[in-house]
């Protein structure tokens, strides 16, 4: 059976100034799993307003529009302020409610998961009642492998529910700081960390992502390790979205864990390296994809 991967998160435009372009964490996984040859579903809801008719043809120009992108009549399409510290490091003004807080318990959402081989989502679209409903039932019904993007965003969650998806969770990628936000009672290092988290929430992977340091994961009983790439930093918006993508499909293929790594720490690193979430991608990091 051939591998189809269920994004389900938030679509949006990130507003840099006066220039803006297509993001959100979840769409931006999907952007990238397609780059790289996935077969992959994208579910979100836009407004019925110039952003999302923007958005819209977005998708469709990126083979990501589907019945899975649903429109509301209430709520607008989302634009965020992003804010860049002077290393580059960004922040994010999110307005709420937007249109992603209403996605809804559809048919084709609802057999799309089913049918899924994996399911990805981040904690930012469960910030709403509707939408984290949708999800938790998705998740509920699925057997596809459940990969939790954590991504906090504050103040846009509450630690309870933050819980509940890691409780749903196969897979767990956070950054650091999250790490030590979410583990805040273990005083040993990073690897202890990570063993009081999969000893709390029996996640089958666990991986850390240290930006300019590269990443750790736990599968498989053992512990892998990545020091990064040194990249000229244009800005971080999606260098963590482009890792997942690249570690999913690595993981997805039962690739060595290592390889994984390297691949996906390279590719976060070139995102970096570029304005916004999802540049196109160069040969040389094609080529390293591929080794």
């Amino acid at each position: 059976m051939k591998k189809n991967i269920l994004c389900f998160g938030e679509v949006l435009w990130d507003a840099f100034g006066d220039e803006k372009v297509a993001g959100g964490a979840t769409m931006n996984v999907a952007f990238h799993l397609a780059q790289q040859g996935a077969s992959v579903s994208f579910a979100s809801s836009v407004g019925i307003d110039p952003s999302g008719i923007e958005l819209i043809n977005f998708l469709k120009d990126n083979r990501l529009f589907s019945d899975l992108i649903q429109t509301d009549e209430n709520l607008p399409t989302c634009e965020v302020t992003v804010q860049l510290d002077e290393n580059q490091q960004a922040t994010y003004i999110i307005p709420q409610p937007v249109s992603w807080d209403n996605i809804k318990t559809k048919t084709p959402l609802t057999k799309c998961a089913k049918q899924a081989t994996a399911i990805v989502f981040g904690s930012l679209v469960c910030r709403e009642g509707t939408t984290r409903d949708t999800l938790l039932n998705l998740l509920n019904e699925t057997k596809a492998l459940k990969i939790f993007d954590v991504n906090l965003r504050a103040p846009h969650y509450t630690l309870s529910t933050i819980q509940t998806l890691a409780a749903h969770a196969d897979v767990v990628k956070m950054n650091e700081d999250e790490a030590n936000l979410l583990i805040s009672g273990s005083k040993g290092d990073l690897k202890d960390k990570i063993n009081e988290f999969r000893s709390k929430y029996h996640a089958k992977t666990i991986c850390v992502t240290r930006g300019e340091n590269g990443a750790i994961v736990w599968h498989d009983h053992e512990f892998y390790e990545h020091p990064g790439f040194t990249v000229d930093v244009v800005d971080t918006v999606g260098a963590g979205d482009s890792f997942l993508a690249t570690f999913i499909i690595g993981l997805l293929n039962k690739q060595p864990m290592q390889q994984v790594l390297e691949r996906a720490c390279a590719v976060g690193a070139f995102v970096t390296g570029k304005r916004g979430a999802n540049p196109l991608y160069v040969e040389a990091i094609m080529e390293l994809m591929v080794k």
